[in-house]
């Protein structure tokens, strides 16, 4: 099986990077599902029920959230009903949504969970303990398993795809909108990358305008931020083959395409 799995969407230019280019780069790549962090969707904070829409029309078949995922009121009105959106699993029990769910792909399953980190964000249920239990769960299903992590500290990361080794499919960091270059696939066959990117404008400060990042690096005083709209962008992401047998990774690659 191969899958593919995009690093956050930025705004309105990540969104029309992926309705342009997805459709034809998963044909031309055989990608069998598609994955997407979707939190900086609408405007870079959150999700709307239209721009959910634009990306699954472009072929993207899961979001994944992060801690963004409330910024936008409207993902009130879908994140229960759209099974397709995962909000971060390790929330507090009674939040809207699920963390995780298992769907099917060519006759074959295949779970998906997001999840969030604690080192330097907000406080949430211990995201080691929670996804095991999500993880065992799951197995009894299906060992196809891909875990969007979506953290700030490489090294929470890393200690993410080494607590998982051997049980999920892929441990994949995303949060931080730059790509690193530490793919691999660990001991007991599990793919790892500590972020895989971003889809936004390729000359910005993480998908942002730079003129008000650099404004408040200066002043030290708050400034408004807007997604940057315009000129060229950057689409990254990562493709894996996984054996639908054992689950265990067979490959991970980069992506990063200048649009």
């Amino acid at each position: 099986m191969r899958i593919l799995l995009i690093g956050d969407i930025i705004g309105k230019k990540g969104r029309e990077i992926v309705s342009s280019m997805l459709p034809e780069f998963k044909q031309k790549e055989g990608i069998d599902f598609c994955i997407a962090n979707g939190e900086n969707l609408a405007g870079g904070f959150g999700m709307t029920p239209k721009v959910v829409q634009q990306v699954y029309t472009a072929g993207v078949d899961v979001l994944t959230g992060g801690n963004h995922i409330w910024s936008k009121k409207e993902i009130y009105q879908i994140i229960d009903t759209d099974e397709k959106i995962l909000r971060p699993l390790n929330y507090p029990i009674g939040v809207p949504g699920q963390g995780g769910r298992i769907y099917t792909v060519n006759n074959q399953q295949i779970g998906v969970i997001s999840l969030c980190g604690r080192v330097f964000m907000d406080a949430l249920d211990c995201p080691f303990r929670t996804v095991m239990v999500e993880v065992k769960k799951m197995r009894a299903e299906t060992p196809n398993i891909i875990v969007d992590f979506h953290a700030e500290a490489t090294s929470e990361k890393i200690a993410m795809g080494l607590y998982l080794d051997g049980l999920v499919s892929a441990v994949i960091g995303t949060h931080t909108h730059v790509q690193t270059a530490d793919e691999r696939i660990l001991p007991e066959g599990t793919a790892y990358i500590t972020d895989t990117g971003m889809v936004g404008a390729k000359n910005s400060v993480i998908g942002v305008d730079s003129a008000a990042i650099i404004k408040r690096y200066l002043t030290s005083m708050p400034h408004q931020f807007e997604v940057t709209k315009t000129g060229p962008g950057i689409f990254c992401g990562v493709i894996m083959e996984i054996s639908s047998d054992t689950g265990n990774a067979l490959s991970i690659r980069r992506i990063q395409q200048e649009i």
